[in-house]
Formats: structure tokens, sequence, C-alpha cells
């Protein structure tokens, strides 16, 4: 296994039989990966929602105090 197969990849930790365990990458490559992680959890939240009506205030507090 050789590290520049893998985007981001600096450092490939394998075991005995040459199965990756862990990959060593720049820490500001994983925090932009961290970063499009969660934007495309907001993207898929927002979706999801897209055909609902929004809330006043006082319903949304309505809607808290049921749950």
């Amino acid at each position: 296994m050789n590290a520049k197969n893998y985007p981001f990849a600096q450092e490939l930790i394998t075991d005995t039989q040459g199965n990756i365990l862990k990959v060593v990458i720049n820490f500001q490559d994983y925090k932009h990966i961290i970063e499009a992680i969660e934007d495309e959890g907001l993207y898929r939240a927002m979706m999801e929602v897209k055909n609902e009506t929004p809330l006043s205030l006082e319903e949304a507090l309505t809607e808290l105090e049921q749950e």
C-alpha cells in the first residue's frame, strides 16, 4: 500500500497482513474534511425540511414545550 494512492494521506499504518489500520493526514486537511462532512449534514437536513411551512416563534416554542 502506498499513501500516494490515497487523497490527503501522508502515511498509512498497516497490520502485518498489510491491512490499513490508520491514516496520517495533515491537520488542515482533516479540518477541511470535517467541515465538508458538516456541510453535507446541514444540506441533507435542509433538504429534508425544505417543503415544510416555517413556524412562528410562538408556534416553535409551543412545539418544544410539547416534547
